[in-house]
């Protein structure tokens, strides 16, 4: 009878974690490459609509410049090429298409109310759309939700991208803000958690929406819901959440760049 085979030690597991860099061109080379691959699963995931929607990563050396998606392209077929580094005040200084200036702005107030966020995504998604119409937060109805428990806030009052300022005042310390009749709003250390957070955001915002439609959710109580938050609510946390999401487009932003 063979021997039962003995546990492998943990040191030798794989676990893929956040890649540090020696330099600020080989960070900026992997932030472009992640970005063009969140831009890409937005598209894929339908979380596009015209020339709506961005995605911001703060440049690792240059900390009031931006590499955003350009005006007018599709996210389906971008690369770390298409990217358009952006200045705080919306004029480009790499790339050859024009950015939304409008649109832009509301990435330029949010980076500069917080410094330490790297990523800022605001896109168009059904569920996350709807909540916002109703002017609704994210209730605590599943663990997932949870870890924007006390953790978002709702803009009542937007109107437009012009009122910059008051996007990024709204946002405060959080890392989610649902706009009144525009939608989500997300935020993080890395593109992957700011894109996760849109993500999940918006899956939490459907089964909200779901669960009233056939009833009367019942929500997860205030201790069990920042306890869980505090578990699964860090941006490292929404990092090793997108990985997967990301495999799923990575090689295909390789193959093109």
């Amino acid at each position: 009878m063979a021997e039962r085979p003995v546990p492998v030690p943990v040191e030798r597991l794989g676990f893929e974690m956040p890649p540090v860099f020696a330099t600020a061109a080989e960070e900026r080379a992997d932030r472009k490459e992640r970005l063009a691959g969140a831009l890409r699963l937005l598209g894929r995931l339908g979380y596009e609509d015209g020339v709506a929607g961005h995605v911001s990563a703060r440049d690792p050396e240059f900390e009031d410049c931006y590499w955003v998606n350009p005006f007018g392209r599709s996210f389906a077929g971008l690369t770390p090429g298409d990217l358009l580094l952006v200045d705080g005040d919306g004029r480009v200084l790499q790339g050859e298409r024009r950015v939304n200036e409008l649109a832009f702005a509301v990435h330029a107030a949010v980076h500069r109310e917080r410094p330490s966020v790297v990523s800022v995504v605001r896109t168009q998604a059904p569920y996350g759309s709807a909540l916002a119409a109703l002017g609704d937060l994210l209730a605590p109805v599943t663990h997932e939700a949870c870890a924007f428990y006390e953790d978002h806030a709702l803009l009542d009052a937007y109107t437009g991208p012009e009122d910059a300022r008051a996007i990024g005042r709204a946002l405060g310390p959080y890392k989610a803000l649902i706009l009144r009749h525009h939608g989500l709003l997300t935020v993080g250390d890395s593109v992957d958690a700011a894109t996760w957070w849109f993500i999940a955001a918006e899956r939490a915002a459907r089964v909200q929406l779901t669960a009233r439609a056939a009833g009367k959710p019942q929500l997860i109580d205030h201790r069990a819901a920042l306890a869980t938050r505090e578990r699964f609510g860090s941006d490292l946390a929404a990092w090793v959440n997108y990985q997967p999401l990301r495999q799923s487009v990575a090689a295909d932003v390789a193959s093109t760049s």
